[in-house]
């Protein structure tokens, strides 16, 4: 199953969704969330341009094109993608703090121990 098939019941499920880069993908998130959402999915290293990158390039062709001229950092930055980093560090904190899955069944235990353990995780934050 591929990430095409299985993206629209995904997105039925969560606010936000990071996926493999490419026009079917794209083409269903700007379908899905419209043109006001910007996708920032980095291209896979061995990426080439598609067949309409200079007339009409596609969002995967513009993302390609700007790394290869400024290089992955400066896209990056460019980009605001180096931001998926705190997040990415925040879950890890979160796992640290927390352990790697739920150890209580209930959810009210599920949310006593989230309002115990976010306090802890954003001092980690400002410190």
């Amino acid at each position: 199953m591929s990430d095409t098939t299985t993206l629209p019941d995904l997105l039925e499920q969560i606010d936000e969704y990071g996926a493999y880069d490419g026009d079917p993908i794209n083409t269903l998130l700007e379908w899905y969330f419209g043109f006001c959402v910007k996708i920032i999915i980095p291209p896979p290293n061995n990426a080439v341009l598609g067949p309409t990158a200079d007339h009409d390039p596609p969002l995967q062709d513009q993302h390609i094109a700007a790394i290869r001229t400024g290089g992955q950092m400066a896209w990056n930055i460019s980009s605001r993608y180096n931001l998926r980093c705190r997040g990415e560090t925040q879950m890890g904190r979160w796992k640290m703090v927390k352990g790697p899955k739920l150890k209580v069944w209930s959810f009210l235990t599920h949310k006593t121990n989230a309002r115990i353990g976010a306090p802890i995780l954003n001092k980690m934050t400002e410190l």
